[in-house]
């Protein structure tokens, strides 16, 4: 039987918050557990009703940006997919950055968001095919000169360890493996990573940091 993913709806506006809980209802295999309107509402849903996924707008009163980092900081296997307007290359950028596992944008048919959030709860990550074109120019542009130590400094200590152990060719699993970590969440680190270091996959990764730390 195929479970059922325990949801947590936040957005400002009550009508759209109400349909999008309403809509996977209906399609069945989802279970609304919380609903908020703000960032605040945001951090204290993740606490109280610890839902599997959380569903935020960007523009909530607050910033649903900023209720990213304090969410993971209690949870860091809670599963943040920003629903937004906000077509905005650095907002995309800031929301994976921050630990964001999925940028939808408003607009999509309801069985395609739940198809969306299934993916992201699966452990893939999902970036709306409108703002993937973008990133990955933006990405490409950027990698035109290589990264420097302060990209490199810019990613946590358990993104370094990930980061060190692909570029001696492990994959993601063996990673998994000897960090003692899920799979899916490995691959979530080298999401967060190709973005700090402004890079496209695994191999530009380890030649960044090859760059900053030639051997002497």
């Amino acid at each position: 039987m195929t479970q059922t993913i325990s949801i947590a709806v936040v957005d400002d506006h009550p009508l759209f918050r109400e349909g999008v809980a309403r809509s996977l209802n209906e399609i069945g295999g989802f279970r609304i557990v919380g609903e908020g309107s703000s960032s605040a509402d945001a951090v204290r849903l993740s606490r109280e009703c610890a839902p599997d996924v959380m569903l935020l707008d960007i523009s909530l009163p607050g910033g649903g940006l900023e209720a990213i980092e304090p969410i993971l900081e209690d949870c860091p296997k809670r599963i943040l997919i920003m629903l937004t307007v906000s077509e905005s290359a650095d907002d995309l950028k800031t929301a994976i950055q921050r630990g964001a596992r999925g940028y939808v944008l408003k607009g999509v048919g309801s069985r395609t968001l739940a198809d969306i959030i299934r993916t992201v709860f699966a452990g893939e990550s999902y970036i709306a095919p409108a703002l993937s074109f973008k990133l990955v120019a933006d990405m490409t542009e950027a990698h035109a000169k290589p990264a420097d130590e302060t990209a490199l400094a810019s990613l946590t200590s358990r993104e370094q360890d990930v980061l060190k152990l692909v570029a001696s060719g492990l994959s993601n699993k063996m990673v998994a493996r000897d960090l003692n970590l899920h799979e899916k969440t490995i691959k979530h680190h080298m999401t967060r990573i190709f973005v700090k270091l402004n890079v496209k996959n695994r191999t530009e990764a380890a030649l960044a940091m090859r760059d900053a730390n030639p051997p002497r």
